[in-house]
């Protein structure tokens, strides 16, 4: 039977060893430009990279949440139709709502796995897993 101190010792060995503070989560607030008929988000790139997904994945929430067609483009995004920085910025706090925070701990410090066709998220701070549905 194991002490308690050796117990203790094993349980911080298996925490991850980056996990990003405990201040509040901020992601970059959407920069936007309207070109005719047609919207931009300049900064969608860094976006995807601080929120740790992948920019096809991102693209393709705020496609389908917008109910239009688009493109990436060397790091941007090109909207079909006229759309507000609110607007976008709204599907984007929506996709860390769904997608990002941790349902149990509110960590940002997650990561996709899928397990058969099932997709999950898991936690890197506390390990809670949950199932999220598919874009």
């Amino acid at each position: 039977m194991r002490s308690y101190d050796e117990l203790l010792e094993k349980a911080f060995s298996e925490l991850p060893s980056e996990v990003v503070s405990r201040g509040r989560f901020e992601h970059p607030k959407v920069s936007s430009q309207r070109e005719g008929s047609r919207t931009i988000i300049k900064n969608f790139s860094s976006i995807a990279k601080n929120l740790n997904r992948k920019e096809e994945h991102l693209f393709k929430y705020i496609i389908k949440s917008l109910g239009t067609a688009g493109f990436l483009e060397a790091g941007r995004v090109i909207l079909q139709g006229k759309f507000t920085e609110e607007e976008i910025q709204k599907e984007v706090d929506n996709y860390v709502r769904d997608y990002v925070l941790c349902k149990e701990c509110g960590a940002p410090d997650t990561e996709f796995k899928k397990e058969e066709r099932i997709l999950f998220i898991r936690c890197l701070a506390c390990g809670a897993k949950h199932s999220v549905r598919t874009v």
